[in-house]
């Protein structure tokens, strides 16, 4: 990479995260397409692992101030600078705007975090992209209006869902500062966009897709021994939306006849709950939590499993999964899978098809484990049209490749 700044900031809330390879995967697809960016990210990182994947990207990394107080000297320069910006009034009012409906810390911080990022951006920066709809577009609008810069962004399950209307809405009407363009990556996610856009052509359903050349198809798998143990594995974040409250009570009412153990990855606020409850079932000496691991680990347990299970449902405030990318991730490795029908889940398993989708009532979940336990026939030819379809349909080049032509206009139009 030569000396000149990039045209493009692109904005993240935290980096590197384990749980959102699906951002680096893109990140790395668009530079190796020849974008060059540096990352602007509003949280330091928390995970003390890293994937591969990160490593392979080239940005410059810049953190904005996580909390305001943290850092007042810089966050005062940048006020003063920032207020001598031709937009900045105009930026005022709208965050004005916003808090007056929005009374909280983190509006005042997404401000401040605005002001830093307006004062320190290159003068060849040319435009913003967000990933996530909520804070992180926030931030690129209230720097946009600053600059006179266009903006974009990503959105993804969490910030469609739990952001009020009036917030999406005004972030996709050009009368006020809305984004130029936003990618999403769910039918379900483009089309409730589109209702609130000022133009429907304003949001782009964009998959993410899998780089399946870091998953290469894993060796033959050898039936199972009626010996060994019928061996589940989940990769997820332990929070609500996920169920696994309820497919550890699932657990407790499989048949006592069929020998099992569960394997989780991911990191999450909940895990000494779900301990306690696995403890208080009976069933946790047949569980095995990793906490979180990089890709490799998880491609090697995906591997030595014979089911994966997903059992995502709505969470009280809304929050809900979106395509989760760990599905066509076991898709890849002819992991079976046992999903539930939430959110855009359908878009890539149609039940009986690709995969098993049922309720996410613990009985559901015991039954179904239990039937695709007693014919892992059955399973593997669905392990095989799932795969059959992620190659046909959910490689990842055709969404960077459109991603990136409208990275391209908004950045040279």
């Amino acid at each position: 990479m030569n000396g000149k700044a990039p045209k493009l900031a692109v904005l993240v809330k935290g980096w590197p995260r384990l749980s959102e390879t699906f951002i680096a995967q893109e990140l790395v697809a668009l530079e190796e397409a020849g974008h060059r960016f540096d990352i602007w990210s509003l949280r330091h990182p928390t995970d003390t692992k890293r994937h591969p994947l990160h490593d392979r990207l080239r940005a410059r990394v810049h953190y904005l101030p996580e909390y305001l107080y943290e850092e007042p000297g810089r966050v005062w320069r940048a006020r003063a600078a920032a207020q001598r910006l031709p937009g900045y009034a105009r930026a005022y009012e709208v965050w004005r705007a916003d808090l007056r409906r929005d009374r909280t810390p983190n509006r005042i911080r997404r401000f401040g975090q605005a002001c830093v990022l307006a004062a320190e951006l290159p003068a060849e920066t040319r435009a913003l992209y967000a990933h996530f709809m909520h804070t992180p577009s926030s931030v690129a609008r209230y720097t946009a209006i600053m600059r006179g810069l266009p903006w974009s962004f990503s959105a993804h399950a969490k910030d469609i869902w739990t952001s009020p209307e009036w917030e999406k809405r005004e972030k996709l009407q050009a009368a006020t500062h809305g984004a130029v363009f936003g990618a999403t990556c769910t039918g379900i996610g483009a089309r409730h966009l589109r209702e609130l856009a000022d133009d429907p052509a304003r949001i782009d359903l964009i998959y993410h897709g899998l780089d399946l050349s870091r998953f290469p198809l894993p060796p033959e798998r050898a039936p199972r021994a009626p010996q060994d143990p019928f061996h589940m594995l989940s990769v997820g974040r332990l929070v609500e939306k996920k169920g696994f409250d309820r497919l550890i009570e699932a657990f407790s009412r499989l048949p006592s006849g069929l020998d099992w153990r569960w394997t989780h990855i991911g990191g999450g606020g909940l895990r000494d709950r779900l301990q306690a409850q696995a403890e208080a079932a009976g069933v946790a000496d047949r569980i095995t939590w990793r906490g979180a691991c990089d890709q490799p680990e998880v491609i090697a347990e995906m591997r030595q499993a014979d089911l994966f299970v997903l059992p995502s449902r709505i969470a009280s405030d809304g929050d809900r999964d979106g395509l989760p990318n760990v599905l066509m991730e076991a898709a890849s490795q002819l992991l079976p899978i046992l999903a539930t029908p939430v959110s855009a889940i359908p878009e890539f398993v149609e039940h009986g098809r690709h995969g098993t989708l049922c309720d996410d009532a613990p009985d559901a979940l015991a039954r179904a484990i239990a039937s695709i336990a007693r014919d892992p026939g059955g399973a593997a030819s669905m392990a095989q049209a799932a795969r059959s379809r992620l190659v046909s349909e959910f490689r990842m080049a055709p969404g960077i490749a459109r991603l990136s032509g409208r990275l391209h206009d908004l950045c040279c139009g």
